[in-house]
């Protein structure tokens, strides 16, 4: 077959390629074929800073010699062994490893492929938990998760979730999931002070324990920050908050560290900042620096026990992925560990956590820019129509793909959530790439607000 001309693969990516959370009938492709660092190349030669490392996952650039000599050697080795009874060296050390390294007490480790099966697994693995433990609950079949949560795309991940826009066609098919609110401090509730609001969603969080854990599996949250939420930084102490209600209560606690885990905020993992260990805790994305797919779901010793016994009791964990443990997948993740420690890579971003912050501060005066929100190198800034009313702006009108469109064409990859800005590079970014990144952004932000246009109120889901 001759090579595809450049017509060719933009005919095929249009009409053959169906991508994710794109409407295919809008869509201009844009081709990466190459790149170096945080900087990605598409076919004409041009050059984009990588803004949200290519989806919140990219850790240490990309290319890093560290990461493709160890996939290299492996290949050398042995590309995929199942995990269906059998297993491998480098799957064997990198679960010791993530034991080692997350919150005391999360001494198992199942892998799956992505963070939707990263949750996956640990609603089901709760579920079953309750069923086949010493004294059965089988009535603790529902769960409880926050409004506007996101936690994947699978049936269960789906059932937790919270983005209306994202999943209410498939209601029908989903389980009963109890929605707390989302802890946001920006739109707080009529009469809730910013010193109330950590007391206020706690409050609220227990109301549901209170009342209804006798039937509930877990509570699955995004430690710290929700993410596709519109990145929600949550008060501090609710996460060490919640913890202390679901034990109170006899609830597990999932903590969904998909996009906050792997040093994005500053630490290894989320639950470090409040000193919690969740009963399960789900791993994807920058698990192996953002080259391959990989994820894992982790608990501890009264779970494991659990699912132990004979052949003929039946209290196997029935599930399970082709790819799973896959021993590629973990060399790059064993990599992506060895280059955390040799390039002290969380004890170097206390300075670039500094200029994100001093860009977002500048940012926060801009007139029609509502709220900024960090927590350590993940940013976000909220576009709305009426400032004083945190009106805002319709989610037709695309106002945030308009900032990310300008931004493109200065050299910077970003991806909003509605009108929410993300900015989430690569851990290695260097300030400079930061600079360029932010300012890129904040001429965006000009440029797409510069007409403010009149619309009837129409909520931004």
């Amino acid at each position: 077959m001759t090579e595809p001309t450049r017509r060719q693969l933009e005919d095929w990516d249009r009409n053959i390629v169906w991508h994710p959370f794109t409407q295919m009938a809008e869509y201009e492709p844009l081709i990466v074929d190459r790149a170096d660092g945080c900087t990605v190349v598409d076919l004409d030669g041009r050059e984009y800073l990588d803004g949200v490392s290519s989806l919140w996952c990219n850790v240490h650039g990309h290319r890093h010699p560290r990461l493709d000599q160890a996939i290299r050697d492996q290949l050398d080795r042995v590309a995929h062994v199942t995990a269906l009874g059998a297993s491998n060296p480098t799957t064997i050390k990198l679960a010791k490893r993530l034991v080692d390294l997350t919150p005391p007490g999360l001494n198992h480790v199942f892998f799956s492929d992505d963070g939707a099966t990263a949750v996956e697994v640990a609603v089901k693995m709760a579920l079953q938990y309750w069923r086949q433990r010493p004294d059965p609950r089988p009535e603790k079949t529902c769960y409880v998760a926050l409004a506007n949560a996101y936690h994947g795309d699978t049936l269960g991940s789906v059932s937790v979730g919270g983005v209306a826009r994202f999943h209410a066609m498939f209601e029908p098919l989903l389980f009963e999931t109890l929605r707390a609110p989302s802890p946001d401090t920006y739109r707080l509730p009529a009469n809730v002070t910013p010193e109330e609001a950590l007391g206020y969603y706690l409050n609220a969080v227990e109301q549901i324990l209170s009342e209804h854990h006798a039937r509930i599996a877990a509570m699955v949250v995004e430690p710290l920050v929700q993410a596709a939420a519109g990145m929600i930084v949550h008060p501090g102490g609710y996460l060490a908050g919640i913890r202390e209600l679901t034990r109170r209560y006899d609830v597990l606690l999932i903590a969904d560290e998909v996009a906050v885990g792997m040093g994005r905020t500053g630490r290894m993992f989320a639950c470090e900042h409040e000193e919690v260990t969740p009963d399960l805790l789900c791993l994807a994305k920058g698990l192996t620096g953002g080259y391959l797919p990989m994820a894992a779901t982790l608990t501890g010793d009264e779970i494991w026990r659990a699912f132990l016994g004979g052949y003929a009791e039946s209290k196997t964990f029935f599930h399970g992925h082709t790819y799973g443990g896959n021993p590629l997948s973990a060399a790059a993740a064993l990599a992506t560990l060895d280059v955390f420690d040799e390039e002290a890579t969380l004890a170097n971003l206390g300075p670039k956590i500094a200029r994100l912050g001093e860009h977002l501060q500048r940012m926060a005066s801009l007139p029609q820019v509502g709220d900024v929100r960090q927590c350590g190198l993940i940013g976000a800034v909220e576009l709305v129509r009426d400032r004083a009313a945190k009106t805002p702006y319709p989610w037709e009108e695309k106002r945030g793909m308009r900032v990310c469109d300008h931004a493109r064409a200065k050299g910077v990859l970003l991806r909003p959530l509605g009108n929410v800005l993300v900015i989430m590079p690569p851990l290695a970014v260097s300030l400079e790439e930061l600079d360029r990144i932010c300012e890129a952004v904040a001429d965006g932000i000009r440029a797409a607000t510069r007409e403010n246009l009149t619309h009837t109120d129409t909520p931004d889901a």
